[in-house]
């Protein structure tokens, strides 16, 4: 067998062998394509419509809504804790040391009857209001905004409150001046910052 024999059988032989190298590299990466991945394809993938639908309702959320002239909501206290801006409530009720208690009488008559007599009805007092009153001057979602809105208050004459609250899965920092007790007042605060080209919104909490 001549030199130039084996030199071409060993040419054949290396292109037959890469040929046979290749197909099994193509069957192997066709088989692990089409074979599920454990722990991975069991997994619920986002698609595309819902992302695009938690998109566009971020880009739509504003803390400000009722500044562009919505209806106030109504404001709800927590449940855990005081609310820092109530006013102290004493349970007692309010009676002049001067004036004693008139002393309960009860008809003779009745006496006879046997019927009981009935409870004084309570005194109302005069000029108060089932609702306190907030006027909301904005509402952010960074600390450092509402800061700068109370300051500029401030420089106004008004003494705001910074109030935190969860909306929308987010925590929202409102600039509210109040309470108070009647809306006439909230009305004549509301008409101060209207002069001083400031939005506002009135905001009313139950008591």
């Amino acid at each position: 067998m001549t030199a130039s024999t084996q030199r071409g059988g060993f040419v054949l032989g290396m292109v037959v062998g890469l040929l046979v190298g290749l197909a099994l590299a193509l069957a192997v990466a066709l088989y692990v394509t089409k074979v599920p991945v454990p722990f991975v394809d069991k997994v619920p993938q986002r698609s595309s419509e819902i992302d695009a639908a938690e998109a566009e309702r971020l880009k739509r959320w504003d803390p400000n809504g009722p500044l562009a002239g919505k209806p106030a909501q109504r404001a709800e206290a927590p449940a855990s804790q005081p609310s820092p801006e109530a006013p102290p409530r004493s349970a007692a009720p309010v009676t002049s040391a001067s004036a004693p208690a008139a002393p309960r009488t009860r008809d003779p008559a009745a006496i006879l009857a046997g019927v009981a007599p009935s409870p004084a009805a309570p005194a109302t007092v005069p000029g108060t209001d089932a609702f306190r009153y907030f006027v909301q001057v904005g509402a952010y979602s960074r600390s450092e905004d509402a800061e700068q809105q109370r300051a500029r208050l401030a420089m106004l004459g008004f003494a705001a409150r910074i109030s935190e609250r969860q909306q929308a899965g987010r925590t929202v920092y409102r600039v509210r001046l109040g309470p108070f007790e009647l809306k006439d007042q909230a009305d004549a605060a509301q008409e101060r910052l209207k002069s001083n080209a400031v939005e506002s919104a009135l905001v009313r909490v139950e008591r």
